[in-house]
């Protein structure tokens, strides 16, 4: 194999892309969650955004969508892209990556990560299942997609990710801590699924574009709705900070999941 085949060959960048995933997990848990001044910021960071009782209706009616259904759901129309395709093996990639990612949030949160009482309440919510269960599915779409299609895959993946991941934020469901976590383990699956079926990469740019499109068109929505900072123009600075982190860390997650799946 020449050496241009193998820098262009998706294993070690989805294997590099697994390991950092990791690597940001760890720190969210170690930080937000086992530290008193972690899970101080992100206590207030989660304060720094709210919304009226309409806005809020209208986010968590778009939560409820987010279920086991829906798991289910995109599942089967992951797998069925897959087979029509003719690629067997991706179909069950794409299984892998919505189970693996959305049994490791449930176990995570529920039955290994402990809260440590700082004051802040001790209800683990870390990884945040509304978020993995979405982001989950967009690394599945996007690695059963075909090349052409995958910039559109990304431009909806992202913004449905990010409306869901800044959407428990706001309506008090989860910290961005939780939401980042979630992101982690989504990559963590869709990098270790794009190792073991690695294949020739695909160029990004215009899944990059479209990422950032579909981002910033749910953060606009957010802001059309209703969503505002919590201490009008004074709290301005800091939620413009906290939707703008958790836009921008959901956009690396659609492109790193879109660069590391094979084209095939």
């Amino acid at each position: 194999m020449s050496t241009t085949a193998v820098r262009r060959d998706t294993a070690l960048p989805a294997l590099a892309t697994a390991l950092a995933a990791t690597v940001t997990l760890v720190v969210m848990v170690r930080v937000a969650l086992q530290s008193s001044r972690g899970q101080q910021w992100d206590d207030e960071a989660m304060r720094t955004v709210v919304a009226g009782r309409d806005t809020k209706l209208t986010l968590l009616s778009g939560l409820g969508y987010v279920s086991i259904g829906a798991i289910v759901a995109v599942a089967v129309v992951c797998a069925g892209v897959a087979l029509l395709r003719g690629k067997g093996r991706l179909a069950v990639g794409a299984a892998v990556i919505i189970g693996g990612a959305d049994i490791t949030t449930q176990v995570l949160k529920h039955s290994f990560l402990d809260r440590p009482d700082f004051g802040l309440g001790v209800l683990n919510s870390l990884p945040s299942g509304h978020t993995t269960v979405v982001a989950s599915g967009v690394g599945a779409a996007l690695l059963v997609a075909p090349g052409g299609v995958r910039p559109l895959v990304a431009a909806a993946g992202g913004f449905a990710t990010t409306l869901t991941g800044a959407s428990t934020i706001v309506a008090g469901w989860h910290r961005p801590a939780d939401v980042v976590a979630a992101l982690a383990v989504s990559l963590i699956w869709t990098g270790l699924v794009a190792w073991c079926f690695h294949g020739p990469r695909t160029p990004v740019t215009g899944t990059f574009v479209s990422a950032l499109v579909g981002c910033a068109a749910a953060l606009a929505f957010l802001v059309a709705v209703g969503v505002r900072p919590a201490y009008g123009w004074v709290g301005f600075t800091q939620a413009s900070l906290v939707l703008g982190a958790v836009t921008a860390i959901t956009a690396a997650f659609v492109v790193l999941a879109a660069a590391v799946s094979p084209a095939e």
